[in-house]
């Protein structure tokens, strides 16, 4: 497999009035992207002499992203907010970041579900300390929520609860390495699909169908509708080709 150029697909239902405003999502779907393919192209040309690495750039890009999205939005009284999951791919490595309730898992070569990613959840003990310390609070409606009003403890934007200091834009990073998972897929999903599948299930039900079009994303995005989920759900599944064996000699 090259790990520079696995197969992915991506499959969306987005349901109507779930969100006041996406403008968060939309402008760090623009301009993430960028911003790290520019920092990674300049680390690859200085790398031998620079003490950056994949994990550093992510962390560094998510949170100036953060900032240019509440300097964005706050400017235009807009409320809104994001989750953000990126994964980066290198020959040997797969770094993940995350921030908010978005998810990453994978498939190794035995079949089994492999966590890439931590939900920051209200509920958590270490995010309720740090919501309590900063003067927040978090209660229940439906779901554990920051301040009463949101159902994850990390995003991006949500300037009125940045502005509390109860909200915080700090991404957690893991890298994985790849000779040892020699994974299958990975799935990359919104909180839609977790609401409705667990990590094991979805790998299951991802591994039934990846001979089909969307690598099964398409199937599991309605199998979580028909289950009910009232959330937007996004799914992307990222299929591995196999890593060939190194030269004798």
């Amino acid at each position: 497999m090259d790990a520079k150029s696995p197969e992915v697909s991506k499959f969306c239902r987005r349901m109507r009035n779930v969100f006041v405003s996406q403008a968060a999502a939309e402008y760090a779907k623009s301009h993430l992207p960028i911003m790290l393919r520019q920092q990674l192209q300049r680390y690859e040309k200085q790398k031998e002499n620079s003490a950056l690495t994949h994990k550093s750039i992510l962390k560094q890009q998510i949170l100036n992203m953060d900032k240019e999205i509440l300097e964005k939005l706050s400017a235009s009284y807009d409320e809104a907010g994001t989750t953000c999951l990126v994964a980066l791919l290198s020959e040997r490595d797969l770094t993940v970041a995350n921030v908010g309730d978005s998810r990453a898992v994978l498939c190794d070569k035995d079949g089994n579900a492999v966590p890439l990613s931590h939900d920051h959840k209200p509920y958590q003990v270490k995010e309720r300390k740090r919501i309590k310390k900063a003067g927040g609070f978090i209660s229940f409606n439906g779901s554990w929520r920051v301040q009463g009003v949101l159902a994850m403890s990390r995003s991006l934007g949500d300037y009125p609860l940045k502005k509390l200091k109860v909200l915080i834009p700090d991404p957690d990073v893991l890298t994985f390495d790849l000779e040892k998972l020699q994974p299958q897929f990975m799935i990359l999903a919104s909180d839609g699909l977790w609401d409705a599948f667990s990590s094991e299930e979805a790998v299951h039900f991802i591994k039934e169908r990846l001979d089909e079009p969307h690598f099964g994303a398409k199937s599991i995005v309605l199998q979580s509708f028909y289950r009910g989920c009232p959330d937007n759900i996004t799914v992307m599944v990222v299929k591995f080709r196999k890593r060939g064996s190194k030269a004798a000699g």
